[in-house]
């Protein structure tokens, strides 16, 4: 009887024991989690500060000398052919010079028949005397001052159409000179902006001078991304290579591209990092109306892995190592081997197979090895950028 009664009070202080135990456990921490499944890894570089939208063909025009605006024939806006007049500049002291030199181009031309008919009469007459010579009806004085006559009037007749010649230089040089007041497009285009009304004074700009084009004109049709990119990514980048591209503008869309161009040099931009800028193409080009100066993320693809064991970035901690939930419901810890990676995925080449469950909220309190768990899946794909 005493000893039933005394393994009773001993059953009773191990169950008394155990529940108290259980009692004291920690409550299970909640944790997400994601399975390990096979699926592809790239390895990417992004931009480090916002790419722009540019135009392959962009130019800021003014005219080399400065005057009033005589002639304006656009406004912002407005589609222009290439050789179309934009703008002309008060120049009408130029036309005056080019009528005065058409003027002396006119009479020097009417002199040239006058002096150049004389001197080819001139010629026939030497002619004359020199036959009249060889019969002897002349003397050797009389031939030669008609071959003298002839020869001066002969060059007479030269110089009054060297006049002509340089009376046509004269004009050319005040056309060339008009040219330094009119603005012609030299390409299919878009107005952008207009700096000056008509009748206002407008200043040319000078290299080193920071003063505003008259007429900003943009190419629309054909369009890129330039983006700086950190310079110990450099060597990594080649002709050709993939790109996403996303636009500030139209968030939820992302555009294929690839390297255009890669800059020999790095930019050194004072408290800034240095850079080295990349030019993407859009590969084809959106159909959607992208504006010039829209800032861009561009993403290069470096190198792709398809169909290798993966798990989130953010799942893994320090020296490669993941937490999993083992079959008690526990948090264990793996040490793995990685490949290629990015901000949203990594490749597990060991260490890990496929279908544990590993955990992504690793800062979550609690989370350590040894913890109890309960394990809910993430239901959505790491966040793209």
């Amino acid at each position: 009887m005493f000893i039933r009664r005394a393994l009773g009070m001993v059953l009773f202080s191990l169950l008394a024991a155990a529940g108290l135990w259980w009692w004291l456990q920690p409550p299970p921490v909640a944790v997400t989690v994601k399975v390990a499944q096979r699926g592809a890894v790239e390895a990417t570089v992004v931009n480090t500060r916002a790419g722009t939208v540019e135009a392959c063909q962009r130019t800021r025009l003014s005219p080399i000398l400065g005057g009033r605006i005589a002639y304006l024939g656009v406004k912002e806006g407005d589609r222009v052919k290439k050789g179309q007049l934009l703008m002309r500049l008060w120049n009408e002291d130029q036309k005056a010079q080019q009528h005065l030199a058409e003027t002396q181009r006119n009479a020097a031309a009417a002199r040239v028949g006058e002096v150049c008919i004389s001197a080819a009469n001139a010629a026939r007459e030497a002619e004359r005397q020199t036959a009249l010579r060889a019969r002897g009806y002349v003397s050797v004085a009389r031939e030669d001052a008609a071959r003298s006559d002839a020869e001066a009037r002969a060059a007479a007749c030269r110089t009054a159409r060297a006049d002509v010649a340089s009376a046509e230089a004269r004009i050319g040089a005040t056309r060339t000179e008009q040219t330094r007041t009119v603005l012609y497009a030299p390409f299919d285009g878009t107005v952008a902006k207009i700096v000056g009304e008509l009748g206002e004074y407008s200043t040319p700009s000078p290299p080193g001078v920071q003063t505003p084009p008259a007429i900003d004109l943009i190419d629309e049709s054909c369009l890129y991304v330039k983006a700086p990119m950190d310079e110990v990514d450099a060597p990594k980048f080649r002709l050709g290579q993939p790109v996403r591209v996303r636009l500030d503008a139209l968030p939820k869309q992302v555009f294929p591209g690839r390297v255009r161009r890669i800059a020999p040099y790095v930019l050194a931009v004072e408290k800034q990092s240095r850079t080295v800028d990349v030019e993407v193409d859009f590969t084809p080009l959106p159909n959607e109306r992208l504006l010039v100066g829209y800032s861009a993320d561009v993403e290069v693809v470096l190198d792709r892995h398809d169909n290798v064991l993966r798990v989130p970035t953010p799942a893994l901690g320090e020296g490669n190592r993941v937490l999993i939930v083992d079959g008690d419901g526990r948090l264990a810890e793996r040490k793995v081997k990685t490949g290629l990676a990015n901000w949203e995925w990594t490749e597990v080449v060991e260490g890990l197979a496929g279908g544990e469950r590993v955990v992504t909220s690793l800062d979550k309190e609690g989370v350590k090895v040894g913890a109890r768990v309960t394990a809910s899946e993430a239901s959505n794909e790491p966040p793209t950028k």
